[in-house]
């Protein structure tokens, strides 16, 4: 007789499917975590952190944008990326200036232009080392792998 609490073997399979598309899901956030903790340690050497030199790199690509759009833009509240872009006033590395109405733009100064490109060399040597046993051809195929997942709406 049959357990009232087994399982038959549909239940199984799906089980087992979910099993793999999490395990999936946290290699991929296991792999983006540890660039994070890499490129990390490599910028505090040149004396910024990710989540500053993000912030400076999405400014330097977006010049002028409003907080909100960088917010977005660096997966960050609102309410986070302004007090990240307050201390990076006060380091001297952007500054704000008036926009049209009442929109508040953001721009690089030259030490902040400097702390990007500085940390261009410690993202990029993180990344070489962890893509490395990957061919181009696999670094191609899993772009357009992960693209394929990010083009496509959730829920």
């Amino acid at each position: 007789m049959d357990s009232p609490h087994a399982i038959d073997s549909d239940q199984a399979g799906q089980i087992q499917d979910a099993s793999r598309l999490e395990a999936l899901g946290r290699a991929i956030k296991q792999v983006q975590y540890r660039h994070h903790r890499a490129v990390d340690t490599g910028l505090m050497d040149i004396g910024t952190t990710l989540a500053q030199w993000d912030a400076l790199r999405a400014i330097g690509r977006q010049p002028g944008a409003s907080a909100h759009d960088l917010a977005v833009y660096t997966f960050q509240s609102d309410q986070a990326f302004g007090t990240l872009a307050n201390r990076l006033i006060r380091q001297g590395l952007i500054e704000r200036r008036p926009g049209r109405g009442r929109r508040i733009e953001h721009h690089l100064t030259t030490p902040g232009l400097e702390m990007l490109e500085t940390g261009y060399p410690v993202s990029q040597a993180v990344l070489q080392n962890s893509f490395t046993d990957l061919n181009e051809q696999e670094r191609t195929t899993l772009l357009y792998l992960l693209r394929q997942i990010l083009d496509r709406p959730l829920g």
